[in-house]
């Protein structure tokens, strides 16, 4: 089966880190992703950090898009990160309002993603392939479902080319939100993003802070495991296997793999899906 993936890391915060995401990043080349994403932590606090990894996928002969979060941001300084990206010859982004740091309240010249999306594409017209996050189960701090198809349809119209998904578990969700954004005239690839299982505890925490629903029954499965490790990554591995495959079988244009910067169980669900 042939079909456009790609790998999302986060910037490591130690050396020790930085060296076990570099082989993880070795393994995960021999699956010839079409980029890799680098996350920015809250309020930009990892941009270093981004802006390093980038540079390494770059250097390592991958295309990387880079996360820009514009959350406390000013024009000057997001004109100034911009300059930098394409010094570095960023070809990628990945635009996002992103998270609020704690105790912070909407500061900056930018409020949401679309706002940043039609300043870049305003100060570098077509330099940068621009990705948007989707949200198939409704952003957790929209107002509605039907706010956040319009936010998703804004964000849009301002310049992306595409778009990636928050991770789910529902392949409903994704088809109907696909389905609502065509009916509001988006046009564009909607890729999935999709969670790989290896630890339930770290699943549960995640979900929670980013809305993703975890089924009532992939959730009572995990608890029931217990701390039995290798029977929660070898049901992850069914069930993310499974979710794939409905989803390719469909014709979605890419998988976009939320790795945690580990390799293992992304490897074994391309193995089994044959990509």
């Amino acid at each position: 089966m042939s079909l456009p993936i790609s790998f999302e890391f986060f910037p490591p915060k130690t050396p020790e880190g930085a060296d076990k995401l570099r082989a993880t990043r070795q393994l995960l080349y021999a699956q010839k992703p079409e980029f890799c994403s680098v996350t920015f932590g809250a309020g930009g606090s990892t941009q270093d950090g981004t802006f390093g990894t980038v540079k390494e996928i770059l250097d390592e002969g991958v295309d990387a898009a880079c996360h820009f979060s514009c959350v406390g941001a000013t024009k000057a300084t997001v004109r100034a990160q911009l300059a930098t990206l394409r010094a570095m010859n960023v070809k990628r982004l990945v635009a996002l309002r992103g998270d609020l740091p704690s105790g912070y309240g909407i500061g900056g010249e930018f409020h949401y993603a679309s706002d940043l999306v039609a300043f870049i594409r305003a100060e570098t017209g077509d330099a940068f392939r621009i990705e948007v996050a989707a949200y198939p189960e409704v952003h957790p701090q929209a107002k509605s479902a039907e706010a956040d198809l319009q936010a998703f349809a804004t964000k849009v119209k301002a310049g992306a080319n595409s778009a990636i998904t928050q991770y789910f578990f529902n392949t409903d969700a994704y088809f109907r939100f696909v389905d609502d954004a065509a009916a509001l005239g988006v046009d564009l690839a909607i890729v999935p993003g999709i969670m790989p299982i290896t630890s339930s505890t770290q699943l549960m925490r995640f979900s929670d802070a980013c809305g993703a629903e975890i089924p009532r029954w992939i959730r009572l499965r995990l608890q029931g495991y217990g701390d039995d490790i290798q029977s929660i990554k070898a049901f992850g591995l069914d069930v993310v296997t499974d979710l794939c495959d409905q989803l390719c079988r469909a014709g979605v244009p890419g998988i976009h793999f939320y790795t945690m910067n580990q390799s293992a169980a992304t490897l074994e669900i391309c193995k089994r899906l044959g990509l």
